[in-house]
């Protein structure tokens, strides 16, 4: 009997505290967050309702620009996030259901984003936002091209093109904004139009320029600690080589070896970030851009979905840690208002950690760890054991892995 006792604490030892439902699965969980996110907005936006009932919130701050970016923020982010689980096949489970009225909103949605005769008309000139939340609406496509793009009707695709070239009137700050021209004319190469190739090279020329080590990106040339690796570079950068690489497109960079050694990094990077969790399901607030939520750990979502995760993280070891975020985060506080819609915060209202550009359109980056439901049900990284996580086994006495400085040594030239 007490030695069954000792089974079941330390099993309870890796769980969170949550609000789970008996018999739920880590899986069914993640759905029902991922529906809950996204329902408000599609179910809107397909029949041309959001930009009239979506409750805005602005940051105390508001810098006073066009506050019709926050419909871009918020469809194009949310859809980055949810592309892979749409691109899912249907079948006839309860969670299939949801998923197909979730991409038939979203394949309306799209259509009204670029129709000026309805009312879901985003905003596509006059602010330099809409280049940060068009390569959102870009990346959707690049993660479920056949379900996303394909279905599109030609107007609509046209419609799009026209709009992320025009794109380039906009001057990119020298940040990682460089990154949303690149995946805007990444998409356009795919979309087999017409693209600037030097607007790619320069963002991975600059991106490796502030590369910083131990997979660690400067924003800029000046390094700063927030998740900017996150939110933006690790992604976006590999989705930019990714897409050269598989398009063939021949210029001085060799996208395959740049993509090659940007995953290392991107590895490396996921390492630290499941350190960081805590085995309470806590992770440290630093940086600008709090109110991003669990967007900060993308790049162990983007890699789970992409079956690339480092050999140092298991499938039910990360599953672990990013349900135990999601549960610690969305169970115990509310983070949305009476619309349904998220509200400026972190965990919860807290309006005033807002910054100056922030609206409550701009949150949904949170949807961008949803990305591993992209893998199928029966996939290890769903049925895998749970496992504990880093900081579990650090401390609670058990062994885990040392950590030490990785330094990337390759060295890539151009071809010419």
């Amino acid at each position: 009997m007490k030695k069954a006792f000792l089974i079941l604490f330390s099993f309870l030892m890796i769980l969170p505290v949550s609000a789970k439902t008996q018999g739920e699965t880590d899986r069914e969980y993640w759905c029902q967050q991922a529906y809950r996110m996204a329902e408000p907005v599609l179910s809107r936006m397909s029949s041309g309702r959001l930009q009239k009932e979506m409750q805005v919130e602005l940051s105390p701050t508001w810098d006073g620009r066009n506050k019709k970016v926050t419909y871009m923020e918020c469809f194009g982010r949310l859809m980055a996030g949810i592309a892979p689980w749409l691109a899912l096949p249907d079948d006839k489970t309860s969670e299939s259901t949801q998923r197909k009225q979730l991409r038939e909103w979203a394949l309306q949605s799209y259509k009204n984003a670029v129709d000026p005769d309805s009312p879901d008309c985003l905003l596509w000139r006059g602010e330099g936002q809409i280049l940060v939340d068009a390569a959102y609406i870009a990346e959707s496509f690049l993660r479920a091209w056949d379900a996303l793009w394909v279905p599109l009707d030609e107007q609509t695709k046209q419609s799009y093109i026209k709009n992320f070239q025009q794109l380039r009137e906009v001057d990119p700050p020298y940040t990682n904004w460089f990154l949303f021209s690149s995946t805007v004319e990444a998409f356009l190469v795919k979309a087999g139009a017409q693209y600037d190739v030097f607007r790619i090279n320069t963002a991975c020329r600059k991106v490796e320029e502030w590369y910083v080590g131990d997979g660690m990106y400067a924003d800029g040339i000046v390094f700063a600690v927030n998740y900017y690796a996150s939110y933006v570079f690790h992604p976006m950068y590999l989705e930019t080589l990714q897409t050269m690489s598989d398009c063939g497109v021949n210029t001085a960079l060799d996208y395959t070896k740049y993509y090659k050694r940007a995953l290392k990094r991107a590895q490396r990077y996921s390492i630290l970030l499941e350190r960081l969790i805590s085995p309470e399901g806590t992770f440290p607030v630093l940086g600008r851009s709090s109110t991003y939520r669990n967007a900060a750990m993308q790049p162990l979502a983007y890699l789970a979905w992409h079956r690339q995760l480092p050999k140092e993280l298991t499938d039910g070891q990360v599953r672990a840690a990013l349900t135990a975020v999601m549960h610690r985060m969305y169970d115990k506080q509310n983070n949305y208002n009476e619309g349904g819609f998220l509200t400026l915060g972190f965990c919860g209202s807290q309006p005033d950690l807002a910054d100056w550009y922030t609206n409550n359109g701009s949150l949904y980056m949170a949807s961008l760890t949803f990305m591993p439901l992209g893998l199928p049900a029966d996939h290890p990284y769903w049925t895998s054991p749970s496992e504990e996580w880093t900081q579990v086994k650090a401390w609670n006495g058990k062994p885990f892995p040392k950590d030490h400085h990785w330094s990337d040594d390759t060295i890539i030239k151009d071809k010419w």
